[in-house]
C-alpha cells in the first residue's frame, strides 16, 4: 500500500507559478505510475498530469501543455508538479495519485491511492 500527501498549494495572481509536492510512503513506491488530478466543487476530477515510474513517460491534458511539468525523485519519494503561468481557470483541489501498473496512465480508474488534496487558488 502507498499513502501520498500533497503540499505547496496557495494563493497565487495570474500568470504566477506553484510547485507541488506529493510525498509518497510505503512499500514500492518506485514502481507505481504517479498522476495529478484536479477537481472543483460539483465536478468531476479531472486529470492534469502523469508519469511513469521510470519517468520515460509523461503526459498532459490539453489546458496544461507547455505550463505544467510533473517530475520525480524516486530516491526521495517525491513526485512535483511544477505549474508556470497560471491562469485562473487553474484554481481548484490538486490531488496526487498512485498506480501500480507504473505507466502513468491518463484514466482514473486505474490509479488506487489517493492524496486529500491541496488547494491552488489564482487570482487575477
Amino acid at each position: 500500500q502507498v499513502q501520498v500527501v500533497e503540499s505547496g498549494g496557495g494563493l497565487v495572481q495570474a500568470g504566477g507559478s506553484l510547485r507541488l509536492s506529493c510525498a509518497a510512503s510505503g512499500r514500492a513506491f518506485i514502481a507505481y505510475g504517479m498522476a495529478w488530478f484536479s477537481q472543483n466543487p460539483g465536478k468531476e476530477r479531472q486529470f492534469v498530469a502523469a508519469i511513469s515510474w521510470r519517468s520515460d513517460s509523461t503526459y498532459y491534458a490539453d489546458s496544461v501543455k507547455g505550463r505544467f511539468t510533473i517530475s520525480r525523485a524516486n530516491v526521495k519519494n517525491t513526485v512535483y508538479l511544477q505549474m508556470n503561468s497560471l491562469k485562473p481557470e487553474d484554481t481548484a483541489v490538486y490531488y496526487c495519485a498512485a498506480e501500480p501498473f507504473g505507466v502513468g496512465t491518463t484514466s482514473r480508474e486505474r490509479y488506487e491511492y489517493w492524496g486529500q488534496g491541496t488547494q491552488v487558488t489564482v487570482s487575477s
